[in-house]
């Protein structure tokens, strides 16, 4: 079932594509391009320029030109150094979890082309996660890249989720909570998503650079104070928050979105259902239960343990999916990340019983780690005890292995280990996570 669990992954993977996105939401004839449900008359503007951010920016800008043609200029700003690079784009290699230097000089491009942008100008974004750090540039000059690092470090590890993450960043931002859409004011825009955030926030996505901002200094101000954060922030970003010199992002009647549209493409919906598909072809009854989202790891654990086991007493071969994130607090960090977090809080609930759990992030990604996840069942801490060896403290029992491993987050080495570790490399795409559970 272990193996079943990652058929059904893969699956999801391959078939929430950007290429297949971006072919059944664009399309180009006589250089006229639609995008969901607007018409973009190519040859009316002066000039047309596109940005492309996060971990599926050079993924999104290859099917943007599979499907519209070739453009005259544009930014690529990735976390990933791509070999291949799209023809008439500029590209910057930017961090993440944590902003770099390329993170700035990639937010100092793009707005220096933006604020060259007139009225007939057409400007196509395109945004996915990891854009939060991948492109950054601080809206005060004291804050250095050093602070700015250590900044986004506290927010990291803060155990917050990540919506409340977001609205700090925008407010320290000189390009984050629609300050994009500012600078490319009087152009005409269209925003292209591939979401990693609920589909009800999307202002969250890459803490949304492009669209008008739903949260507030209040809430910064608030969110600082319930995680403690103020007394953790460099002197820098603690003083604009001691001194309230936060400066308050553009809302929705702001002239910059106007002339703006937005389409989201793909996110972590899409990913569920071929997910469901795949489950249900591989002769499982499915549900999906995705309300243990932003909840911390190990009450999402028991919370969808317990869900499985009361589907199961109905019905024989069941799998629950669930999508989003769990949050995780990070204290004496090893290697790891939420997902194998996650799946090794679930080892110990399903020990000796018929149940399989995956968990694991669409981009490839889990938190430090070379993997996107692990899949874990009840066989998992008999084999920690009987498969460990030096690497891992040695003679201890499966379990107390097990919460060392948490209490350490350091899940990876363990799942390396049993070869249980979900490891895709990096997928060009961020739909944010999958957990797939398997009761039989």
């Amino acid at each position: 079932m272990r193996d079943t669990a990652r058929e059904i992954f893969a699956s999801a993977l391959k078939n929430a594509s950007i290429e297949s996105a971006f072919a059944g939401n664009l399309h180009c004839e006589r250089r006229v391009l639609r995008i969901g449900e607007d018409l973009y008359h190519l040859d009316s503007y002066n000039r047309v320029f596109v940005v492309s951010i996060g971990k599926a920016a050079h993924t999104m800008a290859a099917a943007l030109e599979a499907q519209a043609g070739s453009f005259e200029a544009g930014i690529v700003a990735s976390s990933v150094d791509h070999t291949t690079q799209v023809r008439g784009f500029r590209y910057f290699c930017g961090g993440h979890p944590t902003p770099t230097a390329e993170s700035i000089r990639a937010a100092e491009a793009i707005l220096k082309s933006l604020t060259a942008l007139d009225a007939a100008s057409l400007v196509i974004f395109m945004i996915s996660g990891g854009g939060s750090s991948i492109v950054e540039k601080p809206v005060d000059d004291e804050i250095s890249l050093p602070d700015l690092i250590s900044t986004y470090k506290v927010l990291v590890h803060s155990g917050a989720p990540i919506a409340e993450i977001n609205a700090i960043r925008k407010h320290l931002s000189a390009v984050k909570g629609g300050r994009l859409a500012q600078a490319a004011y009087p152009a005409q825009q269209v925003s292209i998503l591939v979401s990693d955030v609920p589909d009800a926030t999307p202002d969250a996505l890459a803490s949304g650079p492009t669209m008008p901002d739903s949260t507030s200094i209040n809430d910064c101000h608030r969110i600082a104070a319930q995680y403690g954060l103020v007394d953790q922030f460099p002197k820098s970003t603690a003083d604009l928050f001691r001194r309230h010199a936060l400066d308050e992002t553009p809302k929705s009647d702001d002239p910059a979105f106007i002339r703006a549209r937005r389409w989201t493409v793909l996110s972590n919906k899409v990913a569920i259902d071929e997910a469901a598909v795949a489950a249900t072809r591989a002769g499982f009854a499915v549900e999906v239960d995705n309300s243990c989202d932003d909840w911390p790891y190990d009450k999402a654990a028991a919370f969808l343990i317990n869900r499985l086991r009361e589907l199961r007493s109905q019905v024989s071969r069941v799998c629950l999916i669930s999508g989003g994130e769990v949050t995780v607090t990070v204290r004496n960090g090893g290697i790891g990340g939420r997902n194998q977090q996650f799946a090794l809080a679930c080892a110990e609930l399903i020990s000796g019983s018929d149940i399989t759990v995956l968990s694991a992030g669409t981009d490839g990604i889990d938190g430090n780690s070379p993997a996107a996840g692990a899949v874990v069942d009840g066989s998992t801490l008999n084999r920690i005890s009987d498969r460990i060896t030096d690497q891992i403290k040695a003679g201890a029992e499966g379990i107390d292995e097990a919460r060392h491993a948490l209490a350490t987050f350091n899940a990876y080495p363990l799942f390396d280990a049993l070869a249980d570790a979900i490891v895709t490399g990096p997928t060009g795409n961020n739909l944010r996570d999958l957990r797939i559970l398997l009761a039989y």
